[in-house]
Protein backbone atom coordinates (compact mmCIF):
# COMPACT_ATOMS: atom_id res chain seq x y z
CA UNK A 1 0.00 0.00 0.00
CA UNK A 2 2.83 2.38 0.91
CA UNK A 3 4.64 1.69 -2.37
CA UNK A 4 1.46 2.31 -4.37
CA UNK A 5 0.85 5.69 -2.70
CA UNK A 6 4.50 6.64 -3.03
CA UNK A 7 4.53 5.65 -6.72
CA UNK A 8 1.34 7.62 -7.43
CA UNK A 9 2.82 10.69 -5.70
CA UNK A 10 6.03 10.34 -7.70
CA UNK A 11 4.13 9.99 -10.99
CA UNK A 12 2.00 13.06 -10.17
CA UNK A 13 5.12 15.08 -9.38
CA UNK A 14 6.75 14.05 -12.66
CA UNK A 15 3.59 14.95 -14.57
CA UNK A 16 3.52 18.40 -12.97
CA UNK A 17 7.16 18.96 -13.92
CA UNK A 18 6.46 17.98 -17.54
CA UNK A 19 3.40 20.26 -17.73
CA UNK A 20 5.26 23.18 -16.15
CA UNK A 21 8.19 22.64 -18.53
CA UNK A 22 5.85 22.58 -21.53
CA UNK A 23 4.14 25.79 -20.41
CA UNK A 24 7.49 27.45 -19.86
CA UNK A 25 8.66 26.41 -23.34
CA UNK A 26 5.45 27.69 -24.90
CA UNK A 27 5.78 31.07 -23.19
CA UNK A 28 9.52 31.45 -23.76
CA UNK A 29 10.45 34.37 -25.99
CA UNK A 30 12.73 34.10 -28.99
CA UNK A 31 15.40 36.63 -29.89
CA UNK A 32 16.56 37.62 -33.36
CA UNK A 33 19.74 39.72 -33.34
CA UNK A 34 18.47 42.54 -35.58
CA UNK A 35 15.16 42.99 -33.71
CA UNK A 36 15.50 44.77 -30.34
CA UNK A 37 12.41 43.12 -28.83
CA UNK A 38 11.51 39.54 -27.82
CA UNK A 39 9.28 37.57 -30.19
CA UNK A 40 6.58 35.12 -29.14
CA UNK A 41 4.48 32.56 -30.94
CA UNK A 42 0.86 33.04 -31.87
CA UNK A 43 -0.13 29.56 -33.02
CA UNK A 44 2.89 27.31 -32.63
CA UNK A 45 4.60 25.87 -35.71
CA UNK A 46 5.15 22.24 -36.58
CA UNK A 47 8.82 23.02 -35.93
CA UNK A 48 11.28 25.88 -36.15
CA UNK A 49 14.96 26.74 -35.89
CA UNK A 50 16.86 30.00 -35.49
CA UNK A 51 20.29 31.38 -36.25
CA UNK A 52 21.91 34.74 -35.45
CA UNK A 53 19.71 36.72 -37.84
CA UNK A 54 17.03 34.46 -39.23
CA UNK A 55 14.43 31.81 -38.58
CA UNK A 56 12.99 28.78 -40.35
CA UNK A 57 9.30 28.14 -39.66
CA UNK A 58 7.47 24.97 -40.72
CA UNK A 59 3.69 25.29 -40.82
CA UNK A 60 1.46 22.26 -40.37
CA UNK A 61 -1.32 21.29 -42.78
CA UNK A 62 -4.51 23.36 -43.08
CA UNK A 63 -2.89 26.52 -41.70
CA UNK A 64 -3.85 29.92 -43.06
CA UNK A 65 -4.75 33.52 -42.24
CA UNK A 66 -7.64 34.84 -44.33
CA UNK A 67 -11.12 36.31 -44.08
CA UNK A 68 -12.96 35.54 -47.30
CA UNK A 69 -15.00 38.38 -48.90
CA UNK A 70 -17.68 35.75 -49.52
CA UNK A 71 -17.64 34.99 -45.77
CA UNK A 72 -17.26 31.32 -46.62
CA UNK A 73 -13.77 30.83 -45.22
CA UNK A 74 -12.41 32.58 -42.14
CA UNK A 75 -9.32 31.28 -40.35
CA UNK A 76 -6.33 32.53 -38.39
CA UNK A 77 -4.40 29.42 -37.34
CA UNK A 78 -1.11 29.92 -39.22
CA UNK A 79 1.98 29.99 -36.98
CA UNK A 80 3.21 33.55 -36.41
CA UNK A 81 6.29 34.74 -34.54
CA UNK A 82 5.49 38.30 -33.40
CA UNK A 83 6.85 41.26 -31.45
CA UNK A 84 5.32 44.59 -30.43
CA UNK A 85 6.54 47.15 -32.96
CA UNK A 86 7.14 50.89 -32.69
CA UNK A 87 4.73 53.46 -34.14
CA UNK A 88 7.14 54.08 -37.04
CA UNK A 89 9.45 51.42 -38.42
CA UNK A 90 10.92 49.67 -41.44
CA UNK A 91 11.33 45.89 -41.46
CA UNK A 92 12.94 43.82 -44.21
CA UNK A 93 13.53 40.11 -44.75
CA UNK A 94 14.21 37.61 -47.48
CA UNK A 95 11.57 34.89 -47.78
CA UNK A 96 12.31 31.51 -49.33
CA UNK A 97 10.42 28.21 -49.64
CA UNK A 98 9.81 25.36 -52.10
CA UNK A 99 6.27 26.18 -53.29
CA UNK A 100 5.19 22.54 -53.03
CA UNK A 101 1.45 23.14 -52.80
CA UNK A 102 -1.12 25.69 -53.87
CA UNK A 103 -1.23 28.68 -51.47
CA UNK A 104 1.91 27.62 -49.59
CA UNK A 105 3.45 30.85 -48.39
CA UNK A 106 5.70 32.81 -46.10
CA UNK A 107 4.88 36.35 -45.02
CA UNK A 108 5.68 39.41 -43.02
CA UNK A 109 2.57 40.09 -40.99
CA UNK A 110 1.27 43.12 -39.07
CA UNK A 111 -1.60 42.44 -36.71
CA UNK A 112 -3.74 44.51 -34.38
CA UNK A 113 -6.34 41.80 -33.74
CA UNK A 114 -8.15 38.97 -35.55
CA UNK A 115 -10.16 41.45 -37.67
CA UNK A 116 -7.45 44.00 -38.50
CA UNK A 117 -4.16 42.87 -40.02
CA UNK A 118 -1.85 42.89 -43.03
CA UNK A 119 -0.21 39.81 -44.58
CA UNK A 120 2.54 40.47 -47.14
CA UNK A 121 3.01 37.00 -48.56
CA UNK A 122 5.31 35.17 -51.01
CA UNK A 123 2.81 32.57 -52.14
CA UNK A 124 2.10 29.88 -54.71
CA UNK A 125 -1.10 31.12 -56.34
CA UNK A 126 -4.04 29.25 -57.87
CA UNK A 127 -2.22 29.01 -61.24
CA UNK A 128 0.94 27.57 -59.68
CA UNK A 129 2.91 30.83 -60.02
CA UNK A 130 5.24 32.12 -57.31
CA UNK A 131 3.75 35.48 -56.57
CA UNK A 132 3.96 38.61 -54.45
CA UNK A 133 0.61 38.77 -52.64
CA UNK A 134 -0.71 41.36 -50.18
CA UNK A 135 -3.76 40.86 -48.00
CA UNK A 136 -5.14 43.89 -46.14
CA UNK A 137 -7.86 42.92 -43.71
CA UNK A 138 -10.30 45.32 -42.06
CA UNK A 139 -12.96 42.81 -40.98
CA UNK A 140 -12.84 41.32 -44.52
CA UNK A 141 -9.68 40.51 -46.50
CA UNK A 142 -8.75 42.53 -49.59
CA UNK A 143 -6.60 40.01 -51.48
CA UNK A 144 -4.26 41.45 -54.15
CA UNK A 145 -2.05 39.31 -56.42
CA UNK A 146 0.94 41.26 -57.74
CA UNK A 147 4.15 40.45 -59.65
CA UNK A 148 5.21 36.87 -60.48
CA UNK A 149 8.68 35.83 -59.25
CA UNK A 150 10.80 33.31 -61.18
CA UNK A 151 12.75 31.99 -58.19
CA UNK A 152 12.08 30.57 -54.73
CA UNK A 153 13.41 33.65 -52.94
CA UNK A 154 12.36 37.30 -52.70
CA UNK A 155 13.14 40.27 -50.45
CA UNK A 156 10.32 42.15 -48.75
CA UNK A 157 10.22 45.53 -47.05
CA UNK A 158 7.38 46.94 -44.94
CA UNK A 159 7.38 50.57 -43.77
CA UNK A 160 4.95 52.07 -41.27
CA UNK A 161 4.84 55.88 -41.01
CA UNK A 162 2.03 56.99 -38.72
CA UNK A 163 -1.15 55.40 -40.05
CA UNK A 164 0.32 54.73 -43.52
CA UNK A 165 1.83 51.38 -44.51
CA UNK A 166 3.92 50.81 -47.63
CA UNK A 167 4.92 47.41 -49.05
CA UNK A 168 7.90 46.73 -51.33
CA UNK A 169 9.60 43.76 -52.97
CA UNK A 170 13.08 43.27 -54.39
CA UNK A 171 14.93 40.50 -56.21
CA UNK A 172 18.34 41.64 -54.97
CA UNK A 173 17.49 43.24 -51.63
CA UNK A 174 18.86 46.59 -52.82
CA UNK A 175 16.51 47.93 -55.51
CA UNK A 176 12.96 48.15 -54.15
CA UNK A 177 9.66 48.31 -56.05
CA UNK A 178 6.52 49.68 -54.44
CA UNK A 179 3.67 47.14 -54.30
CA UNK A 180 1.06 48.82 -52.13
CA UNK A 181 0.60 52.11 -50.23
CA UNK A 182 -2.42 52.52 -47.94
CA UNK A 183 -3.84 53.88 -44.70
CA UNK A 184 -4.22 51.47 -41.80
CA UNK A 185 -5.68 53.05 -38.66
CA UNK A 186 -4.99 51.26 -35.39
CA UNK A 187 -6.05 51.71 -31.79
CA UNK A 188 -3.03 50.01 -30.23
CA UNK A 189 0.54 49.03 -31.20
CA UNK A 190 0.83 46.47 -33.97
CA UNK A 191 2.23 43.00 -33.50
CA UNK A 192 4.72 42.40 -36.31
CA UNK A 193 6.63 39.33 -37.42
CA UNK A 194 6.82 36.26 -39.59
CA UNK A 195 4.22 33.73 -40.75
CA UNK A 196 4.20 30.40 -42.57
CA UNK A 197 1.11 28.76 -44.06
CA UNK A 198 0.01 25.62 -45.87
CA UNK A 199 -3.76 25.79 -46.46
CA UNK A 200 -4.06 22.64 -48.64
CA UNK A 201 -0.63 20.97 -48.32
CA UNK A 202 0.88 18.76 -45.63
CA UNK A 203 3.33 21.43 -44.48
CA UNK A 204 5.37 24.42 -45.65
CA UNK A 205 8.94 25.17 -44.54
CA UNK A 206 9.76 28.88 -44.88
CA UNK A 207 13.20 30.44 -44.44
CA UNK A 208 13.39 34.08 -43.28
CA UNK A 209 16.87 35.61 -43.53
CA UNK A 210 18.54 39.02 -43.94
CA UNK A 211 16.19 40.44 -41.31
CA UNK A 212 16.53 44.13 -40.43
CA UNK A 213 14.41 46.38 -38.25
CA UNK A 214 14.84 50.16 -38.07
CA UNK A 215 12.86 52.59 -35.92
CA UNK A 216 12.21 55.46 -38.31
CA UNK A 217 9.50 57.25 -40.31
CA UNK A 218 10.09 57.19 -44.05
CA UNK A 219 9.60 60.47 -45.92
CA UNK A 220 9.37 59.20 -49.51
CA UNK A 221 7.21 56.12 -50.11
CA UNK A 222 8.55 55.69 -53.64
CA UNK A 223 12.11 55.39 -52.39
CA UNK A 224 11.16 53.72 -49.12
CA UNK A 225 13.43 56.16 -47.26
Amino acid sequence: MFYRIHLNTLLLSLLLVVVQHSIAQKNDSIRIKSIPYPLKWENEPKKYSTDKNGIIITASEKTDMFRDPNVAYNTDNAPKLLFTADSNFVITASIEHNFSNKWDGGAIVLKQDSLNWVKFCFERDYTGARRVVSVVTKSISDDCNSVEINGNKVFYKVAKAGNVITLYYSISGTKWFLVRHFQFDTTKPLQVGFLAQSPVGKNCKVKFQNITYTIKKIKDPYLGE
